[in-house]
């Protein structure tokens, strides 16, 4: 049985600046942001507007109704930017299994020429096969970690609008 972890917007953008003090911190001059999406999109865009630095976005998903499945990755990065940066922060909202992470940096690498990436999450779960080089706090792997937009999860519009 899994416990359940509510997280306001207060909080969730607490978290965010936590994330960027650590990276800042700890002096990686990276010169692009790449965001995993969805979990990881507030968190790239936050972080790019507070180091100034293009963000790119690449589309996974492998949780479907808070089960997790096979991972799946979009086939392009979103971009502004000519080429991916060759000096990442790969950011998302959590480091679960890890699975997506180990993944993602796998696709990543098979495909761009990079100098050098590193990751950061708010929440990074004990239990995980990858550690983030940033995170915010440590969770127990049986944490269900409840972020503030996953209210609108629950919405549904209806034909009579």
């Amino acid at each position: 049985m899994s416990t359940k972890k509510v997280v306001s917007w207060e909080e969730y953008h607490h978290l965010i600046e936590e994330l960027a003090v650590a990276i800042y911190r700890s002096g990686y001059g990276f010169n692009g942001i790449l965001c995993l999406a969805r979990g990881g999109l507030r968190v790239g865009d936050i972080l790019s507007r507070i180091f100034h630095c293009p963000l790119a976005i690449l589309a996974t998903s492998s949780y479907r109704a808070q089960q997790r499945g096979e991972l799946i990755i979009a086939e392009a990065i979103t971009m502004t930017t000519p080429t991916l940066p060759d000096r990442l922060l790969l950011v998302d909202d959590l480091v679960d299994s890890g699975a997506t992470i180990v993944q993602t940096l796998a696709w990543i690498k098979a495909r761009y020429v990079l100098t050098a990436v590193r990751t950061g999450v708010l929440w990074y779960k004990s239990g995980s096969k990858y550690r983030p080089d940033y995170f915010v706090a440590e969770v127990p792997e049986n944490v269900w970690i409840e972020q503030p937009f996953e209210v609108y999860e629950h919405f549904e519009f209806r034909d009579s609008l």
